[in-house]
């Protein structure tokens, strides 16, 4: 077991597994040249946040690319400078995509959504752009703003599934499976940010039984199951996943867990991060067994 109990931070084994980067290099960059800042354990073992992991890629990244180490201080506080720029972009996307939908403009959404995912990484798409506006307009109570949001929801619900289906086929298969009365939009956002060339993510329905899921398992035989969940694992919840974890022969994970996480200790599973910078690479190491449970 790991000393890990917040999913937000890692262990040094398990980001030299995501990231590649040999521990002697890391310790470097952090004493000498102040890059990476790690918080500890009261026994002194660093703990790493997902935006320090994705740091470490982008360090790894440039100085592939011939970038000398004494620069990248200087690449770093430039990151730190966009943020301001970014937002003002995602809200013209976000007036752009809502625009289209109360019009009930199915190219306009067509055209929106392309050019989305051709310009911007996958997960601040689904971050930033749709599912705020769909969770916006949801709210509306308006007369006709159900209708608009009813058309949107079906929209993007669609186009996810395709890219979802998509996958490489050949690749190890992970079945997602939300808790009764999970939305599909959300559920199909997680399972797209899971996805990639190195796994394929099947989304089972909203309405999946928890119970029955070790039937879809061994029909199925996937190299793991991850389940969403929607915030705090109460007693019960976490009853009904050690029942589970029994009864399947793969590799047990959770999204969307939110806070204390004490009805879980004890349980084999692994805790994803979904809002961390690179979720599918963590779901990667977990099939080829390079994390713990």
């Amino acid at each position: 077991m790991t000393e890990v109990t917040s999913p937000d931070l890692l262990p040094m084994r398990d980001v030299v597994s995501l990231t590649g980067i040999n521990p002697v290099t890391l310790r470097a960059w952090e004493r000498r040249h102040g890059l990476i800042s790690p918080q500890r354990t009261d026994g002194g073992h660093r703990l790493y946040t997902p935006s320090d992991v994705q740091r470490i890629r982008d360090i790894l990244h440039w100085t592939a690319n011939g970038l000398p180490i004494s620069k990248v201080g200087e690449m770093l506080a430039a990151q730190r400078h966009t943020p301001v720029q970014q937002d003002s972009a995602f809200q013209d996307w976000r007036a752009a995509l809502k625009r289209t939908a109360m019009a009930f403009d199915t190219r306009g959404l067509e055209g929106v959504h392309g050019q989305l995912f051709t310009l911007l990484p996958k997960a601040t798409v689904l971050r930033e752009v749709l599912l705020p506006v769909w969770q916006a307009m949801g709210a509306g109570r308006a007369f006709g703003e159900r209708s608009q949001w009813l058309f949107l929801d079906t929209f993007l619900r669609a186009r996810l599934l395709l890219r979802l289906q998509m996958n490489q086929a050949d690749a190890p298969r992970v079945l997602l499976a939300g808790t009764e009365g999970a939305a599909e939009l959300p559920l199909l956002c997680t399972g797209l940010l899971l996805s990639s060339e190195q796994q394929r993510v099947d989304v089972l329905g909203c309405w999946q039984p928890l119970e029955e899921l070790a039937l879809v398992c061994a029909a199925t035989q996937p190299a793991a199951l991850v389940i969403a969940v929607q915030g705090p694992v109460n007693a019960g919840l976490a009853k009904r996943l050690r029942a589970l974890q029994l009864e399947i022969a793969c590799p047990l994970a959770l999204t969307g867990v939110a806070g204390p996480q004490a009805a879980l200790q004890g349980i084999p599973l692994r805790v994803l991060d979904e809002q961390g910078d690179d979720v599918a690479g963590m779901l990667n190491a977990l099939l080829r067994g390079a994390l713990d449970l």
